[in-house]
């Protein structure tokens, strides 16, 4: 699962973690772990959180991002 994750986000370049939680139909909590080995890898880096507005009315994860490192996709 852990080159599926690394595959989506090279593709798509940016997902949050609700986006990725659907695509791999976990909970978003189980993603966290293969999110930070990844980002010890420097393949993934998390962006800073973006707030919406202050409606409040959104979930965290789908303010939660990830992007592809560009060459990130080196062993």
């Amino acid at each position: 699962m852990l080159s599926d994750l690394q595959a989506y986000l090279r593709d798509r370049q940016q997902a949050s973690l609700s986006e990725l939680a659907e695509c791999f139909h976990t909970d978003a909590s189980a993603l966290h772990g293969m999110l930070d080995r990844l980002i010890r890898k420097a393949r993934v880096r998390k962006l800073p959180v973006k707030t919406c507005g202050g409606c409040h009315n959104c979930q965290p994860e789908s303010l939660e991002v990830y992007e592809w490192v560009a060459g990130g996709d080196r062993a």
